[in-house]
């Protein structure tokens, strides 16, 4: 063990000298492993120094890449192909056997590593499936995504027709090889294509959008035709009944897992979440599903990439996974089975057989053929979509990039026989070279797509909502007990969830404290059956195209305190607590019931003090809101709960500010500054509702204190809701300043306290 002894003990002035001091010194380590084990027979070691050599290298050549303005896939494969017979075989034949020998086992060990890969790269692909995107220009994406993957298959297969037997696998068999060509030929790689759109700043313009719509597509049309194939490989051969079999088994999976089998999922995710209180239970639940479903589909007879792409587009529509779970999945797969897999496939191709004139030629020619058929047969079907010719134009550009999904199709086509080393070696150049140009070419074409008045407006109004915090939202948590304020806390919640869906979990508080757990059934339907009542009339009110989907509400039983039960559940992800009790306030403060739900939980929260109407007809009462106003984030977050509520009841709203003014010779002005700043605050909350469709009124008060023109607004326009934002002062008890206590000791209407 002197060799990693002495390599450690380098001086750290070595680590400073930048990527290749650190390639060198990694490169000197692993080969010290390799060295070792091979001495001692100790494969697990080889296999140690190739992971590490494979992730350095793949990770120092894809930072590279990506900043000369490339996808870093591509530094990963061409970090496999520079450590392989291509490149480190021709300079140093010995040190490449020695971190790669071609012992059998060794090879099994990185292979197993790299078909889990697979599985993980589709899971991936799945989970950025947005079949919502889809949905939005669904005729566009439909014909160019038909059309691009029927004109490059059409000419893939030729290609296969036509080709020397001395490229084949088996004679015999040339009719798969040249399916599976076809195949290859004919799938674009939809993580380079978002990436480069989603770096110009393109991935909510139409374009960009029927771009990566179409892309999605012929993914999914690529799998589904590879997972027959696949089928039809293990039958050995092709006959109508073979190919019957393959067809009707990815039929019945594919509509069993968007049918029932998307319901169990989410409730699996749900309910590990909820239930496990070890670390990242969730990720390993959505590996689990991953690999019950890649399963499934080998035992159906076709490939388990099908199962993997359909469990990660299940999962990626689950609305209980978070950004963080999300996060840390990518981050597993991005930075451990990425450069892995890729470096594998890299390892894989032996670029030194195009040294040969008639292979190098035919390459040439392979990749020819793939850019026609690709740019061929989008421009047409965005033709047929109804595109400009500038724009059919860009999106043949976009199309053309094969990058991670023409290696995985290529490595399964070499694993499975279809595909020979050399052809194998050919399609990943084509890969390489197809891709690398594809970022510069869309850039170019891209900017020569002019923007649309429509669509300015669009991605103005989108812009806005991506930094609302309604719009944002994906769980609320409901802690209420069975009294009036709480049956109209669940009112609100219900209301505010039914704009976008978003899913609820009742904690129903006076059951698990006054009976000692014992909760009554008839009590917590009530609860559910408020918050669902006022979802179904947000989607009444709604209509039209932009109908929310079903808000999911989920009752959670507890047998603890109050402020213990909550806790414990807002540990489990949520963006929002909603509270309603009972005992609320207690003249100018809140009760200590109060205090202690929100003392749970540090993020955003909303406190429900309702009273008159509010408390005798709960469910049934009219809303008259009424949204203070300063300006600052707490006042925005505020305003744009009651828009969403006042969008789901279909009501008005008033937005209220307070101004100051100064004294000038001995009189009282407002300057130029102060109006302007007043018409600013109040043209963003008109803005905010009008892009909801909310109609509003405003008024200003000048010269008195907040909490009197609150009140005397109340008063004269007869609000009954008061939507406030707050924000937390330190101390013991919840406190939001004096003049949110004002308000909530001497206020007729109704108060939700918004805090941050």
């Amino acid at each position: 063990m002197t060799r990693p002894t002495v390599l450690l003990s380098l001086p750290r002035a070595c680590l400073r000298a930048g990527p290749c001091a650190v390639a060198t010194l990694g490169l000197s380590a692993a080969t010290a492993c390799a060295a070792e084990g091979s001495q001692a027979g100790a494969s697990d070691v080889i296999f140690l120094a190739q992971l590490i050599t494979l992730m350095l290298v793949g990770r120092l050549l894809g930072e590279v890449m990506n900043r000369i303005g490339q996808p870093s896939v591509m530094g990963m494969l061409l970090g496999g192909i520079v450590l392989g017979p291509s490149v480190l075989g021709v300079v140093w034949p010995a040190l490449q056997h020695a971190i790669f020998p071609s012992a059998p086992e060794q090879k099994a060990m990185l292979d197993g590593v790299a078909q889990f890969g697979i599985l993980l790269l589709l899971l991936l692909t799945g989970m950025e499936t947005d079949l919502k995107l889809v949905r939005t220009v669904g005729k566009a994406a439909l014909s160019i995504s038909v059309a691009g993957v029927a004109v490059p298959f059409i000419c893939g297969f030729a290609l296969g027709q036509l080709m020397p037997q001395s490229l084949l696998p088996h004679p015999d068999q040339r009719l798969l090889t040249s399916l599976f060509l076809g195949t290859a030929l004919s799938i674009s790689s939809i993580k380079i294509v978002a990436a480069v759109v989603r770096e110009m700043g393109f991935t909510r313009r139409n374009l960009g959008q029927i771009i990566v719509a179409s892309a999605i597509c012929e993914d999914s049309i690529g799998w589904v035709i590879i997972a027959i194939i696949f089928g039809l490989a293990q039958a050995g051969t092709i006959d109508p009944m073979s190919v019957a079999k393959s067809v009707l088994g990815t039929a019945v999976f594919l509509i069993a897992s968007f049918t029932f089998g998307r319901r169990i999922v989410y409730f699996l995710i749900r309910w590990t979440n909820d239930n496990f209180e070890s670390d990242f239970p969730v990720i390993t639940m959505i590996l689990v599903i991953m690999g019950i479903m890649a399963l499934t589909t080998h035992f159906i007879g076709v490939h388990t990439v099908l199962g993997a792409f359909v469990a990660g587009v299940l999962v990626g529509e689950s609305p209980i996974l978070s950004k963080h779970i999300d996060e840390q999945l990518r981050g597993l797969i991005l930075a451990f089975f990425m450069p892995v897999f890729f470096g594998i496939a890299g390892l894989s191709a032996d670029l030194t057989v195009l040294k040969d004139a008639t292979l190098f030629l035919m390459t040439l020619g392979l990749i020819a053929i793939a850019s026609f058929g690709k740019f061929a047969g989008a421009f047409i079907g965005g033709e047929f979509g109804g595109l400009t010719r500038r724009e059919a134009f860009a999106l043949a550009c976009g199309m053309n990039a094969r990058g991670s999904t023409e290696v995985i199709v290529a490595t399964i086509g070499l694993s499975m026989g279809a595909l020979t080393q050399d052809l194998f070696t050919m399609i990943v150049t084509m890969a390489v070279a197809t891709t690398m140009a594809m970022p510069p070419m869309l850039r170019w074409a891209l900017g020569r797509v002019p923007l649309s008045k429509a669509e300015k407006q669009r991605l103005e109004r989108e812009e806005h909502e991506a930094r609302g915090f309604v719009s944002n939202l994906e769980r609320l948590l409901l802690a209420v007990d069975q009294s009036p304020n709480g049956k109209f806390a669940g009112r609100l919640a219900g209301l505010l969830a039914g704009t976008g869906g978003i899913a609820i979990t009742v904690l129903p508080l006076s059951d698990g404290d006054k009976t000692g757990g014992k909760q009554e059934k008839t009590k917590e339907d009530r609860v559910e059956e408020a918050v669902k009542a006022a979802a179904e009339d947000t989607t009444l009110a709604q209509g039209g195209d932009d109908e929310p989907a079903p808000v999911d509400v989920t009752i959670r039983k507890h047998h603890a305190p109050t402020g213990e039960a909550v806790a414990k559940e807002a540990k489990k992800g949520y963006d929002l607590l909603v509270v309603g009790v009972e005992n609320t306030r207690v003249k100018n403060c809140f009760h200590q019931d109060v205090s202690h739900i929100a003392s749970a939980l540090e993020g955003p929260l909303a406190i429900v003090a309702g009273s008159d109407d509010h408390l005798k007809h709960p469910q049934q009462s009219p809303l008259h809101i009424l949204v203070p106003v300063t300006g600052n984030e707490v006042s925005r977050r505020a305003a744009d709960v009651a828009i969403a509520i006042a969008r789901a009841s279909d009501r008005p709203i008033t937005a209220l500010y307070v101004a100051t003014t100064g004294t000038s010779n001995g009189r009282k002005r407002r300057g130029f500054r102060a109006r302007r700043r007043e018409q600013a605050i109040m043209r963003d909350v008109v803005e905010m509702a009008d892009r909801h469709d909310v109609t509003t009124r405003t008024a200003v008060h000048t010269d008195v204190a907040p909490h009197e023109a609150i009140l005397a607004e109340v008063k004269q326009r007869g609000h009954d809701l008061i939507v406030m934002g707050v924000s937390r002062r330190p101390g013991d008890k919840l406190f939001f300043g004096d003049t949110a206590a004002a308000v909530l000791e001497k206020s007729p209407a109704s108060i939700v306290f918004v805090a941050s």
